[in-house]
């Protein structure tokens, strides 16, 4: 008989690292029970931006200011254009939220010095909670001037302000609600211990206000709002209609009311299940522009648009700015041009997903530029 192969003991495979932010959720839910929607993506993204770099193509996702400094130089244009309206403040708070790298406002500070007289009234605020981002930023804006962190946009003085807000109303957190069994009810987020998995479930929802056009619609169907979201928009209306000024939020998004789940995760570029690497992707929703936009009127502001980024960049003229920019390229430089035009403006990638909406103080003196565009926008 020939001797028996031993057999060979195959390697265990190691628990999978649970991030800090998978851990206080797990002890949360053991004590408490389920989280709502909100505040599980409030503890994992506030891991997520406070412990990496998430930009580019060694990141999770790449945002427009970093596709092409085409992008930051049309900002600029609307801001300037702004301030000359307004009859040029001699001091401006430029206000970035969630600034990302820093790279949108070094792209509009190097634009401004086509206006020396602003480019000399600017003090930069950025807004970033972030260290291992404030590091980037630091990097990135070195040599420039009168620059200053915050951790909120209540703390930066007041003053004639322009505030861009790129991407950043989409990492804000969002309640979701389900319907289920003809009522609505507030979807949350439960533990199972053996498993060490988060799953979706749902809670009662005595204080849900949802919108009467959606009084119909059937069981299974969820609808998103976002308080922090709401928040932020009064606060920054609240500045402009006190102060003056221009703000700019773009973002991925849609006009509501409307019933649809759009809370998603991305990791190294690609879609990812939301309840599973906890604090180690970037999770994110779908703007609702019209709520925004009902918030900020309520706040005392005037409100412009929203239109798409298509539409707003074309005002501007970035089909201009990319020729002029190609005169002096090299043929993959204007490959590379052609490319980031595209994305920036193409249905198919950001033109339409992407809107812009302005906010001013209600006296008129400002009627930002790209925002009466072709499309009959306005």
């Amino acid at each position: 008989m020939p001797e028996k192969k031993s057999q060979k003991t195959l390697p265990k495979t190691p628990p999978k690292k649970r991030s800090e932010a998978h851990a206080r959720l797990a002890a949360r839910i053991a004590d408490a029970g389920p989280v709502s929607v909100a505040d599980f993506i409030a503890e994992a993204c506030a891991h997520y931006y406070a412990t990496r770099d998430p930009l580019g193509a060694a990141g999770d996702f790449t945002t427009a200011p970093e596709i092409s400094q085409m992008f930051g130089e049309m900002i600029a244009a609307c801001l300037a254009d702004a301030w000359m309206q307004a009859g040029g403040p001699p001091e401006v708070r430029l206000i970035e939220l969630g600034p990302g790298r820093g790279t949108l406002s070094a792209d509009i500070l190097r634009t401004f010095h086509n206006w020396p007289v602003l480019a000399g009234a600017v003090h930069l605020h950025l807004v970033e909670t972030s260290p291992a981002l404030r590091a980037r930023q630091a990097a990135a804006l070195a040599g420039h001037d009168n620059v200053f962190w915050h951790d909120r946009i209540e703390d930066v003085p007041p003053g004639f302000s322009l505030i861009v807000a790129n991407e950043f109303f989409d990492a804000l957190p969002v309640r979701q609600f389900e319907k289920k069994d003809g009522a609505w009810r507030e979807r949350a987020v439960g533990h199972d211990a053996e498993k060490d998995a988060f799953f979706f479930t749902t809670l009662p929802a005595p204080d849900a206000d949802i919108p009467a056009a959606l009084a119909d619609e059937d069981d299974g169907a969820i609808y998103e709002t976002s308080p922090a979201s709401i928040a932020v928009m009064k606060t920054l209306a609240a500045r402009l209609a006190a102060q003056d000024g221009l703000a700019l939020v773009i973002d991925y998004g849609y006009e509501g009311p409307a019933a649809g789940d759009t809370l998603q995760s991305l990791r190294h570029h690609t879609f990812t299940n939301v309840l599973e690497d906890v604090g180690e992707q970037d999770v994110t929703a779908h703007v609702d522009f019209t709520a925004l936009k009902a918030a900020a009127e309520s706040a005392g502001a005037a409100a412009h648009g929203p239109v798409t980024q298509h539409g707003f960049l074309g005002v501007l003229g970035i089909a201009a700015r990319a020729q002029a920019l190609a005169l002096k390229a090299t043929p993959k430089q204007r490959r590379d041009i052609e490319l980031a035009l595209y994305r920036l403006t193409a249905p198919s990638e950001m033109g339409t997903l992407f809107r812009v909406l302005g906010l001013t103080a209600r006296d008129g003196k400002i009627h930002p530029a790209g925002f009466a565009t072709a499309e009959g926008e306005t």
